[in-house]
């Protein structure tokens, strides 16, 4: 793929994502969304990555009006890796579990608004998971579920 187009589908993207996505760069990651939707509704996922940490990621998107900003919402916490990816996905479950250990990864929940109406219920995950589940990568991870009128 030409660097122009490359270029462009990922302006697209930011777009696409609303402002919050603007202040960090995404790479979108279909190879994950492939493991972690359940089957039958991976059209409604998106998933992308960021070098960038769930900290630099909040304070990033903090200004982002579109976010709904309900008690609780927004806030990192620890959480195991099957809380957060669920039973739903084709993922190798025992590769996760021994993944991440004992150890739990940063979450952040919150969704995302268009005229007053929640579009969006996005999972800002770090550290993630290659799409091997061999390996932890330092950035963050955003998954975003598409919710239909």
């Amino acid at each position: 793929m030409g660097s122009s187009i490359t270029r462009d589908i990922v302006l697209i993207a930011l777009v696409a994502a609303g402002p919050a996505a603007a202040a960090v760069p995404w790479r979108e990651a279909a190879e994950y969304v492939r493991l972690f939707a359940p089957a039958g509704h991976a059209d409604a996922y998106g998933i992308a990555v960021t070098s960038k940490s769930l900290d630099e990621v909040l304070k990033d998107v903090d200004a982002d009006e579109t976010l709904v900003r309900t008690p609780g919402a927004w806030a990192a916490r620890g959480e195991s890796a099957t809380d957060v990816f669920g039973m739903a996905g084709s993922y190798n479950r025992w590769l996760l579990a021994r993944l991440y250990g004992s150890r739990q990864m940063r979450v952040a929940r919150g969704a995302r608004a268009d005229r007053g109406r929640v579009v969006e219920a996005w999972t800002l995950i770090s550290p993630y998971p290659s799409a091997d589940l061999r390996t932890l990568h330092p950035g963050t991870m955003r998954l975003i579920l598409n919710i239909s009128p």
